[in-house]
């Protein structure tokens, strides 16, 4: 894993294809906003239709570059399947933001950590698969146009909040906890982009993660009924450094919080938790991850 610092500039902008997951509130929205006038082509993806249709509309006055919609209910694999068909008709992928995801409560439900266990379309626990296996699936689909666009970079959205994975039950079923599932899911991200980070070094390719604030003012936060703390503008901007910013090129496998480079929960360095973790991924996605 290179130092940070290290490499020569990535040049995101004018001819460069930016895909954000998660576009249409909260941070995804905020680095859509940042990123339209420099000129590249944003692929902006979130659930809701009448939200897409909106966010475009608010952004073409400042766009210079292409925007684009697309749909998907990452509660779905076969959706996720579905988005990552449509961005392999694309000509390249320059950045991949996974920051698509949910928190630690339903919609409706204002108490921190509440509600009941809940349940993607393929049977999951919904946090985990939300959060986990949609951007797995997503970025493992994606990446040999990513690879062929180097170079390029994976930015993961994750979380400070990290709880390890009890491997004897990762879908929560003996025993459910709003904040447990979250934790655990944005923890799995951030072993994710370790594996990435190994098996993309020397390629062009990097990919890194990174809590961008602590509870900003999203729905997500005003759901769980906390009071925020980090700006928004804090989380756009150092998510937006590891999409754009030279200083990064090359800076390959880390885990920022907001613009530091930070040790994220043990078990991320586990060579054993991450082995299960892949295995694990591989069986519910159908993708086989690189050992």
């Amino acid at each position: 894993m290179n130092e940070v610092g290290q490499g020569k500039a990535a040049n995101v902008g004018a001819g460069q294809t930016i895909v954000i997951t998660g576009a249409t509130d909260g941070l995804g929205k905020g680095l859509s906003r940042e990123l339209a006038p420099g000129g590249g082509r944003l692929i902006l993806h979130g659930r809701n239709e009448e939200k897409g249709q909106a966010l475009l509309e608010e952004l073409r006055p400042r766009a210079t570059g292409e925007l684009e919609w697309r749909r998907a209910d990452f509660a779905s694999l076969d959706e996720v399947r579905d988005l990552a068909d449509e961005l392999l008709d694309e000509d390249r992928i320059d950045v991949l933001v996974n920051n698509a995801g949910i928190g630690t409560t339903a919609e409706g439900v204002e108490q921190r950590g509440g509600g009941d266990r809940e349940e993607s379309a393929d049977g999951h626990e919904l946090r985990f698969a939300v959060n986990y296996l949609a951007p797995f699936l997503l970025t493992r689909r994606v990446l040999p146009l990513i690879r062929s666009s180097a170079p390029s970079r994976i930015v993961n959205v994750s979380s400070a909040g990290q709880a390890p994975i009890d491997f004897d039950d990762v879908m929560l079923e003996r025993h459910y906890d709003g904040i447990q599932a979250y934790c655990q899911s944005k923890l799995a991200l951030v072993m994710f982009t370790f594996d990435l980070a190994e098996e993309l070094e020397g390629s062009g390719v990097t990919a890194n993660c990174l809590h961008p604030g602590t509870y900003m003012p999203t729905n997500m936060v005003r759901r769980a009924g906390v009071d925020p703390v980090t700006p928004l503008e804090d989380g756009v901007a150092a998510t937006l450094r590891l999409v754009t910013s030279p200083e990064l090129d090359g800076v390959n496998g880390h885990y920022f919080n907001g613009t530091n480079e930070s040790a994220p929960h043990p078990q991320a360095e586990d060579p054993e938790a991450r082995r299960r973790l892949r295995e694990l991924s591989a069986e519910l996605t159908g993708i086989q991850a690189t050992a």
